[in-house]
C-alpha cells in the first residue's frame, strides 16, 4: 500500500519510552488521513512492554531481538533498521526526536537518500501530501515543510503529541533474529550523571527564572523539588547565565514537557519558554509581575515575591509530610 508508515519505538533498560508511544499515536492519525498501513519495530534484548504497543493502535511490531542490540550502536541499528524499512516496504519512517532519534533518524535518510525533517511539532495532510510544521532561528519562527522524495523520514518532538491509548489489544509481534552484527560501535557502559530527575520524563516540574536573582537562590527550588519529587527546571536566561545546566532548560531551545503539574517561580513567560511547557496539565505561577505573561496560562497564579512565598510553600509541605 502507497505511503506505509514505520514508527521507529525505542526501548531503554526493556522499557519502550513515552515519547515513542506519542509517535505511535501521531502517526496513528496521520496514516488514517493517509488511508495508510502503519507497523512499528523496536530493537533490543527482551523488552518487557512491546505488546502494549497495541494499546496505542499498532497491530504489527516488528522486535529485532540480540542481547548484544540491548544497548544503542548506530552501526548495529541502522543496518538492522534498514533490513526491516526494505522488509515492510515503508514509505514513511518515524522516530522521535530524542537523543537516539537525532543520532539514527539522519543516518538512515543518507542510506535511503531522502529527506528528513526534524523536530516536528505539528503536521497535516494536504492533497495526499504530508506537511510538517518545525521551529527554527532558536524558536522565535515556524517553518512549514514538504519531503519530496519517495521515502520520507519525520521525528517529532517528545511532549507535544499526546500518547492516547485507544484499545486493549496488544500488537502481533514478529521477532526478527538478526545475523552477524555490524558492531563497528557500541554502548559499553551507561553512567548517569546524577541521580535527578529528567524534566522531559517528569511528572511534576519545579522551574525558575531570573526572578531567583542569583545561582545560590536555587537550593529553594531544589528543596521544594525534593518534597514534592519533582525534577528541576530552567529557563533560557538562567541557563544561558551559567546558573543552571542546560539539560534542566525548559522551552523551544531546551526540552518540551508536559507534566501533570508545572510550578513556575521567578519566570516572566517568554513566548519561547511557554512553548516547552503550555501543554501541562496544571500550571502554577508565581512573580511579582502581575502583567507577567505567564499568568495568561497558569491555572493558579499567584503575586509575589518568590523568596517569600516559596519559603512558605516548603514549610507547608514539611507539615504535611509529617502528620
Amino acid at each position: 500500500m502507497a505511503n506505509k508508515i514505520l514508527v521507529f519505538l525505542e526501548q531503554r533498560q526493556g522499557q519502550i519510552k513515552k515519547s515513542s508511544y506519542e509517535a505511535v499515536s501521531a502517526s496513528i492519525a496521520l496514516s488514517q488521513n493517509l488511508n495508510s498501513e502503519i507497523e512499528g519495530v523496536v530493537i533490543g534484548g527482551e523488552v518487557e512492554n512491546v505488546r502494549l504497543a497495541g494499546n496505542y493502535g499498532l497491530k504489527k511490531l516488528y522486535h529485532i531481538k540480540n542481547e548484544q542490540l540491548e544497548n544503542y550502536s548506530s552501526s548495529a541499528y541502522t543496518d538492522s533498521l534498514l533490513e526491516i524499512i526494505n522488509t515492510a516496504d515503508a514509505q514513511i519512517i518515524v522516530f522521535s526526536s530524542t537523543s537516539m532519534g537525532k543520532d539514527l533518524a539522519p543516518r538512515i535518510a543518507a542510506k535511503l537518500d531522502c529527506g528528513i525533517v526534524t523536530d516536528v511539532t505539528e503536521w497535516k495532510v494536504e492533497n495526499g501530501e504530508i506537511i510538517a510544521t518545525r521551529p527554527v532561528y532558536a524558536g522565535k519562527a515556524l517553518t512549514d515543510v514538504k519531503v519530496k522524495s519517495e521515502k520520507k523520514i519525520f521525528t517529532l518532538r517528545p511532549n507535544v503529541f499526546k500518547a492516547e491509548k485507544i484499545s486493549e489489544q496488544e500488537a502481533e509481534i514478529e521477532v526478527k533474529n538478526p545475523g552477524d552484527l555490524n558492531l563497528k560501535t557500541r554502548v559499553v557502559d551507561i553512567k548517569k550523571s546524577d541521580t535527578k530527575l529528567d524534566v522531559a520524563e517528569a511528572d511534576i516540574i519545579v522551574s525558575g527564572g531570573r526572578g531567583m536573582k542569583a545561582p545560590e537562590n536555587f537550593k529553594l527550588i531544589e528543596e521544594l523539588a525534593d518534597l514534592l519529587g519533582a525534577a528541576t527546571g530552567a529557563s533560557r536566561a538562567v541557563v544561558d547565565a551559567g546558573w543552571r545546566p542546560h539539560s534542566e532548560q525548559v522551552g523551544q531551545t531546551g526540552k518540551t514537557v508536559s507534566p501533570t503539574l508545572y510550578i513556575a517561580l521567578g519566570i516572566s513567560g517568554a513566548i519561547q519558554h511557554l512553548a516547552g511547557m503550555r501543554s501541562s496539565k496544571y500550571i502554577v505561577a508565581v512573580n511579582k509581575d502581575k502583567d507577567a505573561p505567564i499568568f495568561q496560562i497558569a491555572d493558579y497564579g499567584i503575586v509575589g515575591d518568590v523568596f517569600e512565598i516559596v519559603p512558605a510553600m516548603i514549610e507547608e509541605l514539611k507539615k504535611i509530610k509529617n502528620n
